[in-house]
């Protein structure tokens, strides 16, 4: 599938696939996408909220691995990815293979600041 966020001048994707976003006690179906530059999620159609979270990389702080929270607070899986960014909000990413994109995320804001 691809991304209809459109792509920046020399941006190429580096890595996507399924995700869920929790937005408040809403868990938003969508993909992800990571490029050189960003970390993009786009919902389904079929969400409350349909609105698509693009972060720079550059604006990354921390990644975590965490729990997907029920309701915003009950632990239920060690299945999550927390993304924290300058403005300290964190956003919580479910992916398949949660560690290989933290590990593909840190390299990339690593490589990021190197320009």
């Amino acid at each position: 599938m691809p991304m209809k966020t459109p792509l920046l001048e020399g941006e190429t994707v580096l890595r996507e696939g399924p995700a869920n976003l929790q937005r408040g006690l809403e868990t938003v179906g969508g993909r992800a996408w990571l490029t050189e530059r960003r970390l993009v999620f786009e919902p389904h159609a079929v969400n409350v909220q349909t609105q698509v979270e693009a972060i720079p990389l550059a604006e990354i702080v921390s990644t975590a691995l965490c729990w997907t929270k029920f309701l915003g607070f009950l632990p239920l899986f060690p299945n999550s990815l927390a993304v924290t960014t300058r403005d300290g909000r964190e956003r919580r990413f479910v992916l398949f293979g949660r560690k290989a994109w933290r590990e593909a995320i840190d390299a990339g804001r690593y490589d990021y600041g190197r320009c």
